[in-house]
């Protein structure tokens, strides 16, 4: 039976026509061999919106988001709309778009491949078979809380949850490690900030009361960012909130050896995004050189998270793991054990070669 899907495209600013190119090449091959019928929705975000539309979201993209399965994402933003008021620079556009979209869940995965254990600046046998999932609360915390202010004498910020969005964020992060180890690292300073208790007593009873089968640890967030690099292999699911997210999953990022590799996704109450964490290299975009590899990963995130196509998502995985070990390299990683260097291009070939013969 041919399952139907539609599935927005934003491709947005700089390498992200190129990437994601790459990456529809791969889920056309994949529906063949998988009998899915995609139907693509072209949409505009950041830079391309405002030179088009003059505004960085408009409202036909809006609208386009809300009729779709799933958005697949490019990267947005670049020098020539730098100087813009803030409400119209690239970046504020995707941030209403996240608001918009519901998306209160950011999911960063940091998986080493052994085929580029030699990319990270960390000891093999620190980071050989490290595969973790950060589960980032995204819209809320001390980046959106009231009051804020800031004058001559005196700044501050308010770092606030609610019951509600502490419970919701909690039990995404238990069901994405129902599918995994069944471990749960809940990050907070629970033991100077009173929103940080507040945080895990929540998640301690969620845990209790709802996922049993759950090995949940708590973990402060200066010791969990020391973890993260004496013995990452301990972590399988980290929990944690907005700013700590922000920051431990950047460190998290780096174990791989390589951005181009990693890809994200933001979830909710309605449609996802799923993205590259790189971000639009205006510097190399239009040379063909670009590692479409994190934002084929984002689709293989957006196959299993938003449709359930897990089956299609494991091909892609395999595939990617197939290329590396068969030495494909795009150039950003030709120093590791490259057998041919590939451009965008190459690479989107080799893995829609890949998962139309598995």
């Amino acid at each position: 039976m041919v399952k139907r899907y539609k599935i927005g495209i934003i491709k947005g600013d700089g390498i992200g026509p190129e990437i994601i190119d790459e990456a529809i090449k791969v889920l056309d091959a994949l529906s063949v061999t998988m009998d899915l019928n995609i139907e693509y929705s072209e949409m505009l975000l950041g830079g391309s919106a405002i030179d088009e539309t003059g505004v960085p979201l408009p409202k036909e993209t809006i609208d386009g988001v809300r009729e779709c399965d799933a958005v697949l994402f490019g990267a947005i933003g670049g020098p020539k709309w730098d100087n813009l008021p803030r409400e119209l620079r690239p970046e504020s556009g995707l941030l209403k778009l996240r608001e918009v979209m519901g998306t209160f869940a950011n999911l960063r995965p940091a998986i080493v491949y052994d085929e580029l254990i030699d990319a990270s600046t960390l000891k093999p046998e620190v980071i050989k078979g490290v595969d973790i999932m950060v589960v980032r609360e995204l819209t809320g915390g001390i980046y959106f809380g009231q009051p804020r202010e800031m004058s001559g004498e005196r700044a501050f910020n308010t770092m606030a949850y609610t019951k509600e969005e502490v419970e919701r964020i909690a039990r995404v992060a238990f069901d994405i490690a129902m599918k995994r180890d069944r471990r749960v690292c809940s990050v907070d300073k629970a033991n100077v900030l009173e929103v940080s208790q507040f945080w895990r007593d929540i998640v301690t009873d969620i845990a209790q009361s709802e996922y049993p089968e759950i090995e949940l640890t708590h973990m402060y967030v200066d010791n969990a960012s020391m973890q993260l690099i004496r013995n990452p292999k301990q972590f399988d699911v980290i929990l944690t909130s907005n700013i700590f997210g922000d920051i431990l999953s950047d460190e998290a990022s780096m174990l791989s050896g390589s951005i181009g590799l990693l890809p994200s996704a933001s979830i909710g109450k309605g449609v996802g995004l799923y993205e590259p964490i790189h971000g639009s290299a205006p510097d190399i975009a239009g040379q063909g050189i670009a590692n479409p590899l994190a934002t084929i990963s984002s689709l293989s995130m957006l196959l299993k998270y938003a449709l359930g196509e897990d089956e299609a998502s494991l091909k892609i995985d395999n595939a990617i793991k197939k290329a590396l070990e068969q030495g494909y390299r795009t150039a950003d990683l030709s120093a590791y054990g490259a057998k041919e260097v590939c451009s965008s291009t190459e690479m989107g070939n080799v893995i829609a070669s890949l998962v139309s013969r598995s």
